[in-house]
């Protein structure tokens, strides 16, 4: 009985040295991380948007055999440069 509680409490305080519960602990810090994780977030969704509707525009435009759709690429590609 001694041995399991002494083996419980040693996987508690592995448990609670576990740098997840320290942030957890610590409103300051957990603030910090789920700013910077928003900041992250939002910084990788504005620069993959970015790529593709760029990607996507340049496709566009470089169809110009088809006149709708060459035109309508090409009015795109003229506001975007304005």
């Amino acid at each position: 009985m001694k041995n399991q509680l002494a083996s419980l409490a040693q996987g508690l305080e592995r448990l609670n040295n576990q740098t997840f519960l320290k942030r957890q602990n610590s409103p300051v810090r957990l603030l910090a991380f789920r700013f910077l994780g928003g900041l992250a977030f939002g910084l990788g969704s504005f620069l993959g948007a970015t790529l593709v509707v760029s990607l996507l525009v340049f496709s566009l435009a470089q169809i110009n055999f088809i006149p709708i759709i060459g035109e309508w690429a090409a009015q795109i590609a003229e506001r975007i440069q304005q």
